[in-house]
């Protein structure tokens, strides 16, 4: 099993889900989140004063699927997040050991 978590800009989210739902991905998790990578933020005007917004929001989705469903929804959020413009976001592949149902006690590939 793998976990895979991706942030993303927060307006692709609906076409990531879609595009992930079309791959065959039953569930995901979504969290808001704020951050910056090679952008680091921007400046902004308010009454006058200039300031620097260090963290721009993001959106992280949190999928854990069997090994042979990982290429396939890189690909699928790869394509879907894409804008072209700095700060698409990223992609993170890690080895999930095990995983469990609560309700039910499945476990393994069961589980998910």
């Amino acid at each position: 099993m793998k976990k895979i978590e991706a942030i993303i800009k927060p307006f692709k989210l609906d076409e990531v889900k879609e595009a992930l739902h079309e791959v065959g991905i039953q569930g995901i998790t979504v969290t808001e989140a704020k951050g910056f990578g090679r952008q680091k933020g921007h400046t902004e005007l308010y009454r006058g004063a200039e300031y620097v917004v260090d963290f721009l929001p993001k959106v992280k989705i949190e999928v854990v699927m069997e090994d042979s469903l990982v290429e396939r929804a890189m690909e699928a959020i790869q394509q879907s997040a894409h804008t072209g413009r700095i700060g698409d976001g990223k992609i993170f592949v890690t080895t999930v050991e095990e995983a469990v149902r609560i309700r039910t006690g499945e476990r393994g590939k069961d589980a998910i």
